[in-house]
């Protein structure tokens, strides 16, 4: 059967979800935005039945089955808590929350309530990503010894969307919205962290909040890491290295068509210069649609949740690290942190 499913929040997030729902198959038959305009543009577009001023009352919607909340940082746990003791599977767009009571919060009630909760890291659901960690978990990098993590952008050269811009609002700056990505990414390639030491400026934008970071980690297991954000690029940038003692992964979307390039030594004679080299490249959905298509398949009982929400808790628990190291000027434990 089709499945049914609702979107909260009409910003430009919610559209890579809309074509994530339409590539599976499913349904949506409602929306929630608080902006009528808004509301009314989505609506038509999407041809959307119903729609709905708040998320409260789309929560209501008997025949919606799952949501995405696709809302500020600051309304994704009422949202979701919302939605779950509706009975919704919900996918929730990062950061999942703005401390990890709440996030813990979420975890419980969606648990309670027996409903699916993916946290939208779409990231993992990056086709080189995925990839990446087949490779690092064949062994074929030998032993990681060092990952680094970088996304930046310039907001296509305008000013910082109105919800970014305040600490209410948005919780952080693009340590949290971009960094989330990438510390989620980082446990994904190198496993827990044990300790992080991060600097953050704002030095481009009249904003309350960093628009630029740079974290160092340290993996429980040796391996050191750095993830690096900013919104004082110019363009867009995502990219990923993974060094190992047998190998490395390259990844830019910087430098034409995005591949991953696997680095390693297998032919007799090469230098210090001339290694051999495996490129791929990869076609099919954008990942944040994907990510929805991966979803419904949790739902379906198909695949495992990608991106958990106590995953989701983990990248908050780094950033929140973070930040407190940015403060204090000091290295922070991990286990410091609760």
């Amino acid at each position: 059967m089709t499945m049914k499913v609702g979107v909260i929040g009409g910003g430009g997030v919610s559209r890579f979800h809309f074509a994530g729902y339409a590539a599976a198959g499913a349904q949506v038959v409602a929306v929630a935005e608080a902006n009528p305009q808004t509301l009314e543009q989505v609506q038509a577009e999407w041809r959307v039945p119903r729609g709905y001023a708040s998320f409260e009352d789309l929560c209501a919607d008997p025949e919606v089955e799952a949501v995405s909340v696709c809302l500020p940082n600051s309304l994704h746990h009422p949202a979701t808590i919302a939605a779950a003791r509706a009975g919704k599977h919900v996918l929730c767009e990062k950061p999942i929350s703005m401390s990890l009571e709440q996030a813990q919060e979420m975890i419980d009630t969606c648990r309670e309530a027996g409903v699916i909760l993916q946290i939208g890291h779409h990231l993992r659901s990056n086709a080189a990503a995925e990839k990446a960690r087949q490779l690092i978990i064949s062994g074929e990098l030998g032993r990681v010894t060092f990952v680094r993590l970088r996304q930046a952008h310039d907001w296509g050269g305008g000013p910082v969307r109105e919800s970014f811009r305040t600490l209410a609002s948005s919780g952080g700056g693009t340590l949290l919205d971009n960094g989330s990505h990438m510390m989620d990414l980082a446990r994904y390639f190198g496993g827990p962290v044990r300790e992080v030491f991060a600097r953050t400026a704002t030095l481009g934008f009249e904003v309350e909040v960093e628009d630029t970071s740079v974290v160092s980690l340290e993996f429980e297991s040796g391996a050191l890491g750095s993830v690096e954000n900013a919104w004082t690029a110019t363009g867009w940038e995502e990219a990923f290295w993974v060094y190992g003692t047998r190998g490395a992964l390259e990844y830019t979307n910087r430098l034409q068509t995005p591949t991953l390039r696997h680095v390693f030594r297998s032919s007799p004679g090469t230098d210090w210069n001339e290694q051999d080299v495996a490129v791929y490249q990869f076609a099919g959905l954008e990942p944040h649609s994907r990510n929805v298509v991966e979803f419904l398949q949790a739902i379906r009982g198909e695949r495992p949740v990608i991106c958990t929400g106590e995953d989701g808790m983990e990248a908050v628990r780094l950033i929140l690290a973070s930040y407190q190291s940015a403060r204090e000027r000091r290295p922070i434990l991990m286990a410091e942190v609760s």
